[in-house]
């Protein structure tokens, strides 16, 4: 009898020992009413009562506020100036590559354009670029923002290849290709042969000049060797107050875009013609890019810009005609909610309801 029960209990025990590794394994989840997606939820069911009224209240919203925006886009006035094929002398037509690297070749450039109507101050001045991919992915890992930040990382130029330190090894401020590429071309206005003062101040972002470029780093070694692929900094200014460069090192995503150059704080009137002095030293002629001029004010949804109201009228406009549609379905073809005598199960092989 001993030894019965002794076999008896080893085998319970057995028995619950692989029902304790059964569950140790076990890959179900614990109950709840998330894993068991028991939680209350909202199922609307959509009526043809409620989908007609959305259609028509999107219509109402949508409708007005793209009519809003294409005035207001309207209400913008913009003077557009391609100068990068223009501003190579005749004598280099066909060599514009081997004009703007000439070092002796003169870049500078006049160019007049007249005022369509008025231009309430202050009117933005921008470039443009075409064809330029900012947006390449070798191009745009090519800075160091901890050395833009702070005079204890210049050092820290490693992500910046090739620009990174000069031929003496000394560390470039700022390095890397973006900084390295910074847009050097210039304007000058007048009118009637008065100067018209261009303001540079407060073109970059307000987050830029206090947290993202230090006031105790100075450019060093800049544009110091034999390939120079832009603008010059003045090494006695801070990063903190080199607002172009702040503007230039926010990449643009797609290839053709526009920075804010600076602006013109006073008013330009009607059919005035504006004398613009142009020093055409960038080049975009080695990749087939574009310059151009852009003179332009603004309304409250910002420059000119026809896509986002026409973009408004039209989903407004589809809305309002699914809504039409709907009605006019709905009142010559009823069909009851619901009715089970639709389902596929229902009908014979003819496809006549049962």
């Amino acid at each position: 009898m001993a030894k019965g029960s002794s076999s008896s209990s080893s085998s319970k025990s057995e028995g619950s020992n692989s029902e304790s590794v059964t569950k140790k394994h076990s890959k179900r989840p614990k109950y709840s009413q998330f894993t068991q997606q028991e939680l209350p939820a909202c199922k609307p069911i959509l009526t043809p009562g409620l989908v007609i009224t959305t259609f028509i209240v999107v219509g109402i919203v949508f409708i007005p506020i793209g009519l809003a925006s294409l005035f207001a886009s309207e209400r913008v006035v913009e003077i557009v100036n391609q100068y990068d094929k223009d501003c190579v002398p005749a004598d280099f037509k066909d060599q514009e590559l081997a004009f703007i690297q000439s070092p002796t070749s003169n870049k500078t450039c006049l160019r007049t354009v007249t005022v369509p109507k008025l231009m309430k101050g202050p009117v933005y001045i921008y470039y443009q670029l075409d064809n330029y991919y900012q947006n390449h992915r070798r191009y745009v890992k090519s800075r160091s923002d901890s050395q833009l930040r702070s005079k204890a990382a210049e050092g820290k130029t490693k992500v910046c290849e090739p620009e990174g330190v000069n031929a003496n090894g000394q560390p470039i401020v700022p390095c890397g290709l973006i900084a390295w590429s910074l847009f050097n071309d210039t304007y000058g206005f007048s009118v009637k042969n008065k100067a018209l003062e261009v303001n540079k101040k407060d073109i970059a972002w307000k987050s830029d000049q206090e947290r993202k470029f230090g006031a105790d780093v100075y450019p060093k070694n800049f544009q110091s060797g034999s390939l120079i692929g832009g603008r010059k900094l003045n090494e006695s200014i801070p990063l903190s107050e080199q607002e172009d460069l702040m503007v230039w090192m926010r990449t643009a995503a797609l290839p053709t875009f526009r920075k804010l150059y600076g602006r013109i704080e006073q008013d330009l009137q009607p059919n005035d013609e504006i004398t613009v002095v142009i020093e055409n030293n960038y080049n975009t002629y080695s990749f087939g890019g574009g310059k151009k001029l852009v003179l332009s004010t603004t309304s409250w949804i910002g420059g000119k810009n026809d896509f986002l109201g026409i973009a408004y009228l039209t989903i407004g406009g589809m809305c309002l005609f699914l809504a039409i549609t709907s009605i006019m379905v709905y009142v010559i073809k009823p069909r009851p909610l619901g009715d089970p005598s639709y389902l596929s199960w229902n009908r014979n092989p003819a496809g006549q309801l049962n």
